[in-house]
Order: structure tokens, then sequence, then C-alpha cells
């Protein structure tokens, strides 16, 4: 299979999706190594296809364009084994956690996509880093971090952010 051929292939396979795709799935599938659907996502995602790299794999993603949930940023600080309890605080109150960012002070903003909706999606994403060799990105920046946080309205992140105060990991 060609590899224009085959990066359609994975857009409708991830469109057609439910929810995330492997990247070890997707070699699988196409009868390639991992490392070359590395290299299609990479292609995918230069030329403007939301494709999203979370803990479970690959998505489109494409938010609804009449959606009425609302986001918002906010500022956090805990230490790592902490990091369950506010995942699991936010997604509690009706959050959605979107995304982690960390200000490094040479690579500047990183980003991970997180995509953590419940509390499946937390023990998922915390299984993953636990049975990695890989820390999680507030150790860059002594737990200091940022979240995306999408609800429904803005009561519900009044709400998280006044358990995070409360807690004392908003910052």
């Amino acid at each position: 299979m060609e590899g224009e051929e085959r990066r359609k292939k994975i857009i409708k396979l991830l469109g057609a999706s439910e929810g995330p795709v492997s990247g070890s799935e997707l070699a699988k599938i196409m009868g390639v190594s991992r490392q070359v659907i590395v290299q299609d996502i990479a292609l995918l995602r230069a030329i403007d296809k939301n494709i999203l790299s979370t803990n479970k794999g690959y998505l489109i993603y494409n938010p609804d364009p009449k959606s009425t949930k609302i986001k918002r940023t906010i500022a956090v600080k805990h230490k790592a084994e902490e990091m369950q309890e506010e995942l699991y605080l936010i997604v509690d109150c009706g959050g959605t956690v979107l995304d982690v960012v960390v200000e490094h002070d040479v690579y500047g903003q990183l980003t991970g996509e997180l995509i953590l909706k419940n509390r499946q999606d937390v023990d998922d994403f915390i299984e993953k880093i636990s049975s990695s060799k890989s820390q999680s990105l507030l150790t860059l920046t002594g737990g200091k971090h940022f979240h995306t946080i999408e609800a429904d309205d803005e009561k519900i992140l009044g709400r998280i952010e006044e358990k995070l105060k409360e807690r004392g990991f908003l910052l």
C-alpha cells in the first residue's frame, strides 16, 4: 500500500472509530511498522488534520461547532502522587480534562493531549504512566501546570475551581 493511500485509510479508520486507536493497531492493520504510522500521523497533522495523540492512541477530534460546552484553562500545582486525586476531582464535578500544559524554561510550552472524561479514563492514564518508564509533565516544573477543562456550563467550571482551591491545588 502506498503512503498516500495508507494515510487516507488511517483517516477513514480514525473517523469511524468510537475511541482512540493505538499506533500498534494501525500498524498491524496497515502491515507496516509503528514508526511508519508515527510518520504518517505527523504528515497528516502537517496538512491540518485534527489528529490527537492520547495515552490510549490516536483520534480525530472534531469538536461540534454547535456545542454549547465551555472551556477554561486553569493553573494548578501538586505533587505527582496527587495527580489521580486532582483528575478525579475534575471529572467527578462534570469536567473533561482536554490537556495538560507546562511552561518549560528551555523548550517553552509543552502540551499533552488527555481527553479524560471519567474515572476510568483517569485510571487508564495513571496506569499507563505507572507502567511506563516515562514521567508526567508536571515533574518538569515542580508540579506547576495548566489544564484546559471543558464543561457544560460556567457553574460546573466554577465548582471545579472551588474544589481545586479547597484542596490546595489551584494556583
